[in-house]
């Protein structure tokens, strides 16, 4: 497997192309004066001329009341008047026990299971906007929610020439743009979710930061494989574990199902022993994308094996008559086997 990098976006040289080819000119210089990662940034182009950045989008509404915040609501009356019906968006918890339930047959029975979980808003996707919609949800966990809408970073992603309408096909653009627009650390993680970088992965996650990855989104939503064609943005906040032990302090047992524990909140808890990656079925990434309301489980091999594979454009999209920013090396070069670690600035690695 190629070795993982933990280096600073400045370092890395990718340029972007559009597609179809079009006039390019460069955008203006990105400032480097907050960027703190280990490799550095390449310079841009951008077919013109750039689309102007959409409209603000209605103000974001607190985590945990209802409805969520919809980026373009206000064009659809039917789904906004459904969204008036509905009630509280599940937090990440029930989520997850609704799904222990439902799927009891995926969770191996041999096994306690300890769930680490941060809760992070919905918002439903417009158009291609799903990484920077992830990224937004990434955000409320780094910086207060609200406070960076999802109409700033879809401006700044077009001013530097990291997108055209919306689409993001370059993990470390959007490592840039986290940078630049939250003011967070971000690690860029390249070849794969495997080892050496699953340890990595999985305790980052375990210590409440989120994980924006990649990945072929299947028609459910979960990780498939079609070689980029279906390319997509999820965000990752928190893991189901899978254990044989759970440690003797600092957790309790779900008091509606059994097996399950829960870390103590405010309380300091002895960390797990992570499962070992030639085990199947122990690990699960708690993750939330752009076109549900709803946290899924994700096998974590079915997430790498996805993230892994992403190498083509999508042949719909390469006749569909618009504009796409792809970096030079297309997909394989800006997606595959690439995921970012943010965390807030003040902590350190």
């Amino acid at each position: 497997m190629t070795s993982p990098c933990h280096l600073p976006l400045e370092s890395l040289i990718s340029p972007r192309t559009p597609m179809p080819q079009a006039p390019i000119i460069p955008p203006p210089p990105l400032p480097t004066s907050s960027l703190n990662l280990a490799f550095p940034f390449p310079t841009c182009g951008l077919q013109a001329p750039v689309p102007p950045p959409p409209p603000l989008p209605p103000p974001s509404l607190a985590i945990g009341r209802a409805p969520p915040h919809v980026y373009g609501l206000e064009k659809s009356q039917l789904l906004k008047e459904a969204l008036e019906r509905a009630g509280p968006v599940p937090k990440g918890r029930e989520d997850v026990k609704r799904l222990l339930k439902l799927h009891k047959d995926r969770f191996r029975s041999d096994l306690q299971w300890i769930l680490f979980c941060a809760d992070v808003p919905s918002l439903i996707q417009e158009g291609p906007q799903c990484g920077l919609v992830a990224l937004w949800m990434a955000g409320t966990l780094l910086s207060p929610p609200g406070s960076v809408p999802l109409a700033r970073l879809v401006q700044v992603a077009m001013e530097r020439g990291y997108t055209a309408q919306g689409e993001m096909f370059s993990v470390a653009d959007m490592g840039r743009l986290a940078q630049e627009t939250l003011g967070c650390q971000v690690e860029l993680l390249c070849g794969g979710l495997g080892s050496p970088n699953r340890a990595r992965v999985l305790q980052h996650l375990v210590t409440g930061h989120p994980l924006l990855l990649p990945y072929d989104e299947d028609f459910n939503h979960e990780p498939c494989q079609r070689k980029g064609h279906k390319a997509h943005w999820a965000v990752s906040a928190g893991v189901l574990l899978g254990v044989h032990d759970i440690p003797c302090s600092g957790y309790l047992e779900d008091p509606e199902l059994p097996g399950l524990f829960h870390p103590v909140p405010g309380t300091p808890c002895q960390p797990p022993s992570l499962p070992e990656e030639d085990s199947p079925g122990t690990v699960f990434l708690l993750s939330k994308q752009g076109k549900s309301w709803h946290y899924q489980l994700w096998d974590y091999s079915q997430v790498h094996d996805s993230n892994l594979q992403l190498t083509d454009f999508s042949p719909s999209r390469a006749t569909d008559g618009r504009m796409y920013v792809v970096p030079a090396g297309g997909v394989r070069a800006g997606l595959c086997g690439q995921a970012l670690l943010l965390r807030p600035q003040e902590l350190s690695h």
